[in-house]
């Protein structure tokens, strides 16, 4: 009895598997059956593959847009394109020293610098900011003496102006002996004079060596007071019938202590001044130091177009030169 119990539970236990494997077989049938024949065939099979082949086809076209793209922004990269909208970025400043020319065939041609008013080089760790001549408007920029040089550098007394790099330091050196004939006739001179005087260069520091003996042997060493001058000029000159003083306005000079010094005394009608002699240092009063120089002159080397000087010596050579100042009331 036993035994038979057990025979009929294993033949139902064959029969529901039986039953189970059927299903399955039939629910993997209708999943395969692609054109609702109630069989799987070779229309299927082809329906299959080509299921599986726009799914390869569309990964294969998602991979090429992510190389695409990816190709595109290492692109924008190297070619740093600038566009109107980069003008107003907080993280975007202009340069003190700016290069003005046209597109290059890189950018003009590239799809990513489409629309581009400028792009940024790169020479040796140093940003240059390249505005198109076609697209100079945009920067809202002023150029002296005009847009017909290639390196421009900042007017020290506006932000938004650059003077040619060629004639950066004579430029200025004209304006700060024009703005000190203006300060003169604003407070009521009756005389003025500018001479311009430029030091010789050294090459050593010259010592004069005395011995003088008195009870004892004493060594003394003497440097040179007087300055010798490679160039002296007169700059201005010029006299007037004098008048009650105004306040002049200020642009290169307006932090030079002895302008500021010259204007208040001037004005205070307590200590009437008659007359002020000193010397403006040029260097001073100029926003192109050595050390932006040195920059300059690496970016020059990296363009490959350094002329017969660096802009490193010019500006050694303004620390070397100075303006008297003589103005009688």
């Amino acid at each position: 009895m036993e035994k038979n119990d057990k025979k009929n539970k294993f033949n139902a236990f064959i029969s529901s598997a039986g039953k189970t494997a059927k299903d399955i077989f039939e629910s993997t049938v209708q999943a395969v059956d692609q054109n609702d024949d109630g069989k799987f065939d070779l229309t299927d099979v082809s329906v299959i593959a080509g299921a599986v082949g726009n799914a390869t086809r569309k990964g294969a076209m998602a991979v090429a847009d992510s190389i695409e793209e990816n190709a595109r922004k290492l692109e924008f990269k190297t070619l740093r394109p600038i566009f109107t909208t980069t003008l107003d970025e907080t993280e975007f400043l202009m340069p003190k020293f700016i290069r003005l020319g046209i597109r290059d065939k890189r950018h003009m041609e590239s799809e990513v610098c489409k629309g581009s008013i400028g792009h940024i080089d790169t020479l040796k760790g140093n940003d240059l900011v390249n505005i198109y001549q076609d697209s100079v408007d945009a920067f809202r920029l002023k150029f002296i003496p005009d847009m017909n040089s290639e390196f421009y550098y900042i007017d020290p007394s506006d932000r938004d102006c650059y003077i040619a790099l060629d004639d950066y330091f004579n430029y200025l050196k004209i304006a700060r002996v024009t703005e000190l004939q203006t300060i003169a006739q604003a407070l009521g001179a009756k005389y003025f004079k500018i001479t311009y005087k430029e030091e010789k260069t050294s090459f050593s520091d010259q010592k004069l060596k005395s011995h003088m003996k008195t009870v004892a042997s004493i060594d003394a060493d003497h440097h040179h007071a007087e300055k010798e001058y490679s160039k002296v000029e007169i700059a201005a000159e010029m006299s007037f019938p004098g008048h009650e003083p105004i306040k002049p306005e200020l642009k290169y000079l307006q932090n030079d202590p002895s302008i500021q010094s010259l204007v208040a005394m001037r004005l205070n009608e307590n200590s009437p001044l008659l007359e002020q002699k000193f010397t403006i240092h040029l260097s001073h009063t100029s926003g192109l130091k050595e050390k932006d120089a040195a920059k300059i002159d690496t970016i020059l080397k990296g363009l490959k177009c350094s002329g017969n000087a660096t802009v490193e010596s010019e500006a050694r050579n303004e620390s070397r030169r100075v303006l008297e100042y003589d103005v009688k009331f």
